[in-house]
């Protein structure tokens, strides 16, 4: 039996766990199951993998996607120069990091990318947010960090003028703002300078049209949530783990 699974804390709510049952399901994919492993702290890592020899593959969420990389043997470049890691390979003894998070945003946001899209505002610092960044530099997109505490670069949510907003049209929220059960909260960007000419895009996928997007939409701007960046991220995944 091969196991696959998702380590994070806490993982009430897991996207993975239903994707893969559904794919193995849905595929015929006998002898391997997927499994949600709640560890309340990184240190359990090691013992997690002592209890479970017949790993051989994880995904890694919050809070864990930077804190894992010291537990590792290897990082592909991407998630070297990311620095976090959301996909982990066992193979011939080898623990090896991955960021698959780059290659599901970027294959679900270039359908969408009209000439104009040139600037990006990111809302938010995590390791959500560094795999968006290095995804906007790989298609030449540059952009702006945005957080409640500006530092290392990055500017306040107060000071985005209307001249900010309509140079940067490619609008990304890696913030937990607005998910389910909190689904009245939203980053707090000027939405009265967002126009047709911007992109919104939040990694959130539950409720499927959250504040940020829906006050997006009101304003005439192309929207698009999470939901198809997991399901590209997990296949992805499923990728790196059966590679020869």
């Amino acid at each position: 039996m091969k196991i696959y699974g998702l380590i994070g804390y806490p993982l009430s709510h897991s996207f993975s766990k239903g994707f893969f049952k559904e794919k193995f399901e849905k595929e015929n994919i006998s002898g391997c199951v997927y499994d949600n492993f709640p560890i309340p702290g990184i240190s359990e890592f090691t013992s997690l993998l002592e209890q479970h020899p017949q790993l051989h593959g994880l995904n890694v969420t919050i809070p864990y996607k930077e804190a894992v990389i010291p537990f590792l043997d290897e990082l592909s470049d991407a998630a070297a120069q990311i620095g976090a890691v959301n996909c982990i390979h066992f193979k011939n003894g080898k623990k090896t990091g991955y960021n698959t998070d780059v290659i599901g945003f970027t294959k679900s946001l270039q359908p969408l990318l009209q000439p104009h899209h040139q600037k990006a505002l990111v809302l938010g610092t995590g390791g959500a947010a560094k795999a968006i960044m290095y995804a906007l530099e790989q298609l030449g997109i540059t952009y702006t960090v945005v957080s409640r505490q500006p530092v290392n670069g990055a500017v306040s949510y107060e000071s985005l003028t209307r001249q900010v907003m309509e140079d940067h049209t490619v609008v990304v929220n890696t913030t937990p703002l607005g998910m389910y059960p909190k689904t009245d909260t939203f980053p707090e960007i000027p939405y009265q300078y967002i126009t047709s000419r911007h992109l919104l895009y939040d990694l959130v996928y539950n409720p499927a049209e959250t504040a940020f997007l829906q006050r997006g939409a009101a304003q005439g701007a192309t929207i698009k949530n999470g939901h198809e960046m997991l399901i590209l991220q997990a296949e992805a995944s499923w990728d790196i783990w059966n590679a020869a």
